[in-house]
C-alpha cells in the first residue's frame, strides 16, 4: 500500500473504531501513534523500540495543547456556568419571567425558551441546561395544559443556544482549532444568535396565538402584583445574571481584557452570585471544581490526540488526497459549503460537537483558501450547524436528555416532534447568512474593522 492508501485506511479505521464505542480521545492517541510509528520508522535510527519521532511528535502535541493560552478560557468559562448552575438562580428567573409576560401568548413557554437562552448562554453546557429547564419549566408548563410537544420543543432549542451565542465554548475550541481570533468569532456570533432566538420567539408566539389550546393562557391573580414588586422581582432575578454575561462579554468584545482574563471575572462574578443568593456551600464548590477540571481534562485530551493524528494523517499525504478529490469535484464556493454543512449535519448525529469541531473541521479548512472561504463565516455556519445535531431524530441528545428527567407519559417521539420546527428554523437562519452575510461581518467590521 502506499502512505496515501495508509492514510486512507487510517481514517476509515478511525470512524470504525468510533462507532464501536470506544474513548475518543484515547483512540485517537492510539491510532495516531501507531500509524505514526509506521510513517516515521527509520531502521538507521532505531536502536530501541522508542528510537521513533512519532513519540516526540506526542509530546510536542501535548505540551503545544497545554501551553495554549486561548484554551485557558474553557475551564473558567466552565466554572462560571458550572457554579450559576448551582446557585438557585434559574428557578427565580423562569419563576419572574412567567409572571412578567403572563399577557404574551405562550407566556410560559417564552419565559422558558428567555430563560434558557441566558443560562445556556453563561454556561454553554447544553445536557446541564436542558435536564435543569426540563426538571423546572417542563412541569410547570404541564400543570397549566400546555401541550407537551410545544413545551418540551420550546426546552431541547433554547437548551442548545449556548452553543451559537457567546461567550461560547464551542467558539472557543473552534479558534484553538483555526486559528481564528476569538474576539472576532464572538462579534460575528452576536447577531446570527440573537436572530435564531428572535426567530424562535417568534415562533413560540404566533403558534401559541394561532393554536391557543396549545398554551392557554394564564389566570389572573387573585390579588394584581404591583409594578414595583415586579421591578424587584426582575432586578433580583434576570438583572444579577443578564449583567454578569454583559460584562463578561463587554469586555471581551471592547477590547478591555483577554478572553481569558474575561472567564476569569465571570467566574469570580459566579461565586459573587452564588454567595449573594446564599447557595455558596462547600459541597457546591467542590461539584463545580470537579465537573471544571473532568470536561476540561476530556476537552484537552481530546485536542491533543486529534493534533496527533491529523499530523500522521498529512506526513502520510491524507491531506492531499482528500484536497485532491474536493478540487476534482469543480464545485462553487457555495457548493462546497452546502457540502461540508451537510457532512458536518450527519456527523452531528453519532458525534458530540466537540469531537467535531476537534477532529472532523481541521480536515475541512486547508480547504477554505482554495475556494476563498473566510474561517469566520465558516465557524459561524459550524456553530448554526451544530444546533440541529441536538435536535434532528434519531440521535437528537437535546431530546434524550430532556426524556431522562421527564415525566414517563412524555414520550421521546413527542419530543422530537416538538423540536423538529426549530430545525427548519436553524435551516432557514442558515439560509439568511448565505444571502446576507454582512450579518455575521457587521460586528466584527465595527469593532476591529476588515
Amino acid at each position: 500500500m502506499t502512505d496515501p492508501q495508509v492514510a486512507l485506511l487510517m481514517l476509515g479505521l478511525f470512524i470504525f473504531v468510533i462507532m464501536l464505542g470506544f474513548p475518543i480521545a484515547f483512540t485517537l492517541m492510539a491510532m495516531g501513534i501507531g500509524f505514526g510509528y509506521y510513517a516515521y520508522y527509520d531502521p538507521e535510527r532505531m536502536r530501541t523500540i522508542f528510537d521513533n519521532r512519532v513519540f516526540d511528535l506526542f509530546v510536542n502535541q501535548t505540551y503545544s495543547v497545554m501551553a495554549n493560552d486561548v484554551l485557558t478560557a474553557i475551564p473558567l468559562f466552565l466554572f462560571m456556568g458550572y457554579i450559576v448552575e448551582r446557585a438557585s438562580i434559574v428557578d427565580k428567573l423562569f419563576d419572574t419571567l412567567s409572571v412578567a409576560t403572563r399577557r404574551v401568548p405562550g407566556s410560559m413557554a417564552v419565559a422558558a425558551l428567555v430563560t434558557c437562552a441566558l443560562f445556556a448562554t453563561a454556561t454553554g453546557i447544553v445536557g446541564a441546561v436542558v435536564t435543569l429547564m426540563g426538571l423546572l419549566a417542563l412541569p410547570a408548563m404541564m400543570k397549566a395544559n400546555y401541550d407537551t410537544r410545544f413545551a418540551s420543543g420550546v426546552i431541547c432549542a433554547g437548551g442548545t443556544l449556548g452553543i451559537l451565542i457567546p461567550p461560547s465554548i464551542m467558539l472557543i475550541v473552534y479558534a484553538a482549532a483555526s486559528g481564528v481570533s476569538i474576539v472576532r468569532l464572538y462579534a460575528g456570533a452576536l447577531l446570527p444568535g440573537f436572530l435564531l432566538a428572535g426567530l424562535y420567539l417568534i415562533y413560540i408566539v404566533v403558534r401559541a396565538w394561532l393554536q391557543p389550546s396549545l398554551a392557554p393562557k394564564p389566570r389572573e391573580p387573585e390579588t394584581p402584583i404591583p409594578i414595583g414588586q415586579m421591578i424587584w422581582m426582575l432586578a433580583t432575578s434576570f438583572l444579577p445574571l443578564a449583567l454578569l454575561i454583559t460584562c463578561v462579554l463587554g469586555a471581551i468584545l471592547f477590547g478591555l481584557a483577554t478572553p481569558s482574563e474575561a472567564a476569569a471575572i465571570g467566574a469570580i462574578g459566579g461565586l459573587v452570585l452564588a454567595a449573594a443568593y446564599r447557595a455558596l456551600t462547600w459541597e457546591r464548590l467542590r461539584e463545580s471544581v470537579y465537573l471544571t477540571v473532568k470536561t476540561t481534562a476530556m476537552v484537552c485530551w481530546l485536542f491533543v490526540g486529534s493534533w496527533t493524528f491529523a499530523s500522521v494523517f498529512s506526513y502520510l499525504g491524507g491531506e492531499s488526497v482528500v484536497r485532491d478529490f474536493v478540487v476534482g469535484l469543480d464545485l462553487t464556493p457555495i457548493q462546497f459549503l452546502l457540502l461540508a454543512q451537510l457532512i458536518i449535519f450527519l456527523l452531528g448525529w453519532p458525534l458530540e460537537w466537540s469531537e467535531i469541531i476537534i477532529i472532523f473541521v481541521p480536515i475541512f479548512l486547508p480547504l477554505l483558501v482554495i475556494f476563498q472561504i473566510d474561517p469566520l463565516f465558516f465557524g459561524i455556519l459550524i456553530a448554526l450547524n451544530l444546533q440541529t445535531s441536538f435536535l434532528t431524530p434519531p440521535m437528537a441528545m437535546s431530546a434524550y436528555y430532556l426524556k431522562g428527567i421527564a415525566p414517563p407519559e412524555v414520550r421521546l417521539t413527542q419530543i422530537f416532534a416538538g423540536s423538529l420546527p426549530y430545525v427548519f428554523m436553524v435551516f432557514f437562519t442558515m439560509a439568511i447568512l448565505y444571502v446576507y452575510p454582512d450579518i455575521v461581518y457587521a460586528l466584527p467590521r465595527m469593532f476591529y474593522g476588515r
